[in-house]
């Protein structure tokens, strides 16, 4: 039972990786060709930092994302506090309601906001650009804090916030001394979902982005006419950056879990 366990386990992780690791493989071999491995080079690494088209939408995709996400977390955090605070039937009603552009699909998300800012340009003389692909990118993250932080309120010991309120707090110094560390380990995964979930998104940032340009739009524009080596070097950059990411904040949150234990 043991063998079998350990194959299954090889076996699903050869599975979800083995094609990233072609792909990380793939972008150091010296030809262009999709197939034979000709030798190890770092030229596309090179020319991926001279191509100006691709740093302009790597870096329009990661402001985006960072802001995006940013204000995710703050609307996300407090409206999961305020859904906490709810009676049980408006608490079933506005989590329902907030799991619905979840389980939509992108596409009905991505039109209906491109129909809804065509609305709004007949009132207010705007174009489509970095705004519009940042509120866009705000409405389909927030769901996704929610669904993060509001586990952890409900783990939460509300004792000790009306202890805080006992000893002299006033409502927001416990809020921020008491509640907010106790759910920040939800923020904080809330945060990289948004993050992550900002970086990745093609559909909706197609229909809203306008001349603002992020990598997942520009990537596909390049692969219309063939797909460069320079991608998989971006990729692969991408995803080690992501990965180093996860486990540091995985090793933090183990670190500050023994802490709690001791």
């Amino acid at each position: 039972m043991k063998i079998l366990k350990k194959l299954y386990w090889v076996f699903v992780l050869a599975f979800l990786y083995m094609p990233i690791f072609v792909m990380i493989a793939f972008s150091f071999n010296q030809s262009k060709s999709r197939t034979v491995w000709t030798g190890f080079t770092l030229k596309w690494y090179v020319e991926l930092f001279k191509n100006e088209a691709i740093i302009k939408a790597f870096f329009t995709t990661l402001i985006v994302a960072v802001i995006a996400a940013t204000v995710a977390t703050v609307l996300g955090t407090i409206a999961a506090v305020g859904i906490d605070a709810m009676k049980n039937w408006e608490k079933s009603l506005v989590i329902n309601i907030s799991y619905m552009p979840v389980v939509n699909p992108d596409i009905i998300t991505g039109i209906s906001l491109l129909l809804l800012f065509n609305v709004f340009r007949q009132w207010f003389d705007f174009d489509f650009g970095m705004g519009t692909l940042i509120i866009s990118h705000i409405t389909f993250n927030v769901p996704y804090v929610i669904l993060s932080v509001m586990p952890k309120l409900k783990q939460m010991d509300y004792r000790v916030y009306e202890a805080a309120l006992d000893l002299g707090c006033n409502p927001t110094q416990a809020f921020f001394k008491v509640v907010v560390p106790e759910i920040m380990p939800g923020i904080i995964s809330g945060f990289l979902m948004a993050l992550t979930f900002s970086i990745d998104d093609f559909i909706i940032s197609y229909f809203n982005s306008g001349h603002a340009q992020t990598l997942p739009v520009a990537i596909y524009a390049m692969a219309r006419r063939r797909v460069s080596p320079e991608m998989y070097a971006l990729s692969t950059i991408m995803f080690l950056v992501i990965l180093t990411v996860l486990f540091a904040v995985n090793i933090k949150s183990i670190k500050d879990e023994k802490k709690v234990t001791r």
